[in-house]
């Protein structure tokens, strides 16, 4: 049986164990069982016991949740610090993420350094950077909404355990999966969302995905905005401590 297959069966089944639950099934694997249902929401109260960076690591290096452990080289469960300032998240590993196992490594990759140095920012000092999904989507397509599900819990206990001052989300996948909207990316970025998750209220910006600016030049003004809104907010946080 295919690991697609095997996912196909654990959604039924999980559907026939609790009629109670309409739309979702909620556990330490979550599934999408209705194509048209609302988002869920990503952080859940159902979370399991918190793990370290690298068990967590090991956990997603292992999953076999969705179909997407079918088409993986490797996964990409994310670098960084253990106390980031910010947290970096994108949509999901692409080619070179893929034969890597690490996040942001492609020109996209490279661009978002050069971003965050910028404004003193580094995944080698300050920095966790990871994605919402963690094994790339054939062809680097958009995840679809039971593969993001699938893989909720592994970012839900990352983020918990690093407990960022800020996170910055770069692209409109990982910024309508976060904030559970379907708001356009134009209307998301440029202002501060106070996003709340496991008893914390973390300042959240949203930026136009690297990727993005290396296809269309004209985003880059709006980016650098919101980048120095960013470190404008880093400097007013620093003053307060």
């Amino acid at each position: 049986m295919t690991a697609a297959e095997k996912f196909k069966v654990t959604n039924l089944l999980n559907i026939a164990s609790d009629s109670l639950f309409r739309g979702y099934y909620s556990s330490e694997k979550n599934y999408q069982l209705e194509d048209d249902a609302p988002p869920q929401s990503l952080l859940t109260a159902n979370c399991s016991p918190l793990l370290s960076l690298e068990q967590i690591a090991d956990e997603i290096r292992a999953c076999i949740n969705c179909p997407l452990c079918e088409t993986r080289t490797n996964a990409a469960p994310g670098e960084g610090v253990t106390e980031p300032l910010v947290m970096v998240i994108g949509e999901g590993p692409g080619r070179d993420e893929d034969e890597q196992g690490r996040p942001f490594v492609g020109r996209a990759g490279q661009l978002l350094d050069k971003m965050l140095d910028s404004i003193g920012l580094s995944r080698n000092s300050n920095c966790f950077i990871a994605n919402v999904i963690k094994c790339r989507p054939p062809n680097n397509r958009d995840p679809y909404p039971e593969e993001t599900s699938a893989c909720a819990h592994f970012l839900e206990q990352q983020i918990a355990l690093l407990k960022p001052k800020f996170i910055l989300v770069a692209g409109r996948i990982a910024a309508q999966t976060l904030l559970k909207t379907t708001e356009p990316i134009g209307k998301l970025r440029g202002k501060f969302t106070e996003f709340e998750t496991g008893g914390m209220t973390i300042p959240l910006l949203v930026i136009y995905h690297p990727a993005a600016l290396l296809r269309n030049e004209d985003l880059k003004r709006p980016t650098w905005e919101d980048l120095k809104l960013l470190r404008s907010r880093l400097d007013e946080s620093k003053g307060k401590n």
